[in-house]
């Protein structure tokens, strides 16, 4: 029996390399069809390359809260607003602007909704330790995911930490992220496996992938192009700890 595969791609935040290292594994594993969940600017030093390189790999791209704030990103912003901006064509300005916010997929007889952050907001953020409430209103319908039956299956990235959370058959998954992982300091990427399209109930699969990169060079590309905060961007990738926990982290 040969099954559809769709790889989900989350948070690439302008690491091209930790990008081309996931879509090598993913295309090595035969799978053609990749769904981008967001993000992919801001914070790492090459946002414009992985514009481009997501609009020609993927077959669905959705917006996330950076491409969402970026592209109105005001004169007064930070320095390090502005040079992510500023790397950006207009062209790629108004694409991210125009993405869409959420993306439904059948499989195997599971309705499944993908989208950034949460079902009410791309801004808005649901954590791996999360309430009852945040858990329930992933899968309920919303004006950001708009009308329609309520999904079995729920993935999102934003937070950059991996998880699956099973409950009441109902299932959410955060997808991790390519560029700028939090949990740990390896891009992270899911497979949702079963039949596309199809209304009756079948074989269903869902894996977390993750793929080491060369974090050296990536890092090296930072300083190279003078990137505002390259040095928190550099301890991110090598150790995985958020930015604004870093100095604690030196403390303890």
């Amino acid at each position: 029996m040969t099954l559809d595969r769709i790889a989900v791609v989350s948070d690439v935040h302008g690491n091209l390399t930790a990008l081309e290292a996931v879509l090598a594994d993913i295309a090595a594993r035969g799978i053609t069809h990749v769904v981008n969940l967001g993000d992919y600017v801001g914070k790492g030093p090459r946002g414009s390359a992985v514009v481009d390189r997501c609009r020609e790999a993927c077959a669905v791209n959705v917006r996330g809260n950076w491409d969402d704030f970026l592209p109105v990103t005001p004169p007064d912003a930070p320095a390090e607003m502005r040079w992510w901006h500023g790397e950006l064509r207009p062209d790629q300005l108004a694409w991210l602007a125009a993405l869409p916010l959420s993306h439904a997929v059948l499989l195997s007889g599971r309705r499944i909704r993908l989208f950034h952050a949460s079902a009410g907001s791309v801004h808005t953020r649901v954590h791996f330790h999360h309430s009852d409430e945040e858990f329930d209103a992933m899968f309920r319908a919303t004006d950001l995911t708009g009308p329609g039956p309520e999904p079995t299956v729920v993935g999102y990235g934003d937070v950059h930490d991996a998880y699956v959370e099973v409950r009441d058959g109902r299932t959410l998954f955060n997808v991790g992220s390519v560029g700028n992982p939090l949990d740990e300091p390896v891009p992270c990427y899911a497979i949702l496996e079963g039949r596309l399209d199809d209304e009756a109930p079948g074989p269903f699969g869902l894996q977390l992938v993750r793929v080491p990169y060369d974090v050296e060079a990536e890092i090296a590309v930072a300083h190279l192009l003078g990137m505002p905060t390259a040095d928190v961007w550099e301890v991110e990738l090598r150790t995985g700890v958020y930015r604004g926990l870093q100095a604690r982290a030196e403390e303890a």
